[in-house]
């Protein structure tokens, strides 16, 4: 049943791929941990106050959507987005698919996870369904290597606000916080091979010290950091990860604006963190990500 389910699963996303417009089921059956209806998926209404975004809630069939670029543009190089929204919602929007359409200009296969939100009961740690969808995500995109024509071995995260948190968690997990449910567990790491943070939130204590559960160490994924000195989510937490990062040997690099708030992503606001799209391409750029990629010797679980 599995491998059928992932047969059907997999023609339905080859298929859609260059439109980015319909999304795959992460999971064979229910997500793991699912036991309790939270009630029909819905967008929320903008109110008074509050930036202009789409705002999804009520998450509890969690999937990806693939963006693939132009074949004359594509590198072989993917990249998997996560949207924030407080582990409450998602901002699908600004920091989902908008991101997506971006990557694929740099040639990058971008893929957007649709993770499951508000938090679940009772659950540790308190994000543990976010994870799972996320881990969940690295392993299938790296499964589909040859039919997306990307290299398992350049597969990164890209995380906005919570969804930089889920990213961070996600890269500095080594164990798989699920039962593998079939062949793409068993053979494709879950482990991101790089990190694009942008105003990632949730990483210090009150003293604005890094938290203990962020173990670094020098084959730490390396990591892209971007962050306003004004951020209500302080800066404190990509300094203190950046710091740690330095002193493990793991390669990292900060962009720290004094201005810009927090919750941008990809809209034109009036101050310099605008540009760290173009900074993040830079990097990528620095570490050979946006050149075209040559055949992989391994099956996806080395990362790069």
């Amino acid at each position: 049943m599995a491998r059928l389910w992932f047969s059907l699963a997999f023609t339905l996303a080859l298929t859609l791929s260059a439109q980015g417009a319909d999304p795959v089921k992460l999971w064979p059956g229910k997500a793991p941990g699912e036991t309790k209806d939270i009630g029909a998926e819905k967008y929320l209404e903008t109110k008074k106050g509050q930036l202009d975004v789409k705002r999804l809630a009520n998450v509890s069939e969690p999937t990806i959507t693939i963006y693939s670029p132009s074949k004359d543009k594509a590198n072989g190089t993917a990249i998997i987005v996560t949207p924030g929204g407080g582990y409450n919602i998602l901002a699908i929007e600004h920091e989902g698919s908008d991101v997506c359409e971006w990557l694929n200009k740099l040639g990058v296969t971008a893929v957007l996870l649709k993770y499951r939100v508000p938090k679940r009961e009772a659950q540790t740690p308190d994000n543990l369904a976010m994870v799972q969808d996320a881990q969940r995500a690295i392993s299938l995109v790296r499964s589909m290597q040859k039919e997306l024509g990307i290299d398992p071995a350049r597969v990164g995260m890209l995380g906005f606000s919570a969804g930089g948190h889920l990213t961070v968690c996600t890269a500095l997990t080594k164990k798989r916080l699920y039962d593998k449910v079939d062949k793409v567990d068993e053979v494709f790491s879950h482990e991101p091979s790089f990190a694009v943070l942008v105003y990632p939130a949730y990483l210090t204590d009150k003293g604005g010290a890094l938290k203990p559960e962020f173990e670094v160490k020098k084959d730490s994924p390396p990591m892209f950091f971007a962050h306003s000195s004004d951020d209500p989510v302080t800066s404190e937490g990509s300094v203190a990860l950046y710091m740690a990062l330095k002193k493990a040997g793991a390669p990292a690099e900060l962009h720290l604006y004094a201005t810009g708030g927090h919750g941008y992503g990809m809209k034109k606001v009036p101050h310099p963190c605008a540009s760290w799209p173009d900074r993040a391409g830079d990097w990528m750029k620095s570490r050979g990500l946006l050149e075209k990629a040559k055949a992989s010797s391994n099956p996806g679980n080395e990362k790069k």
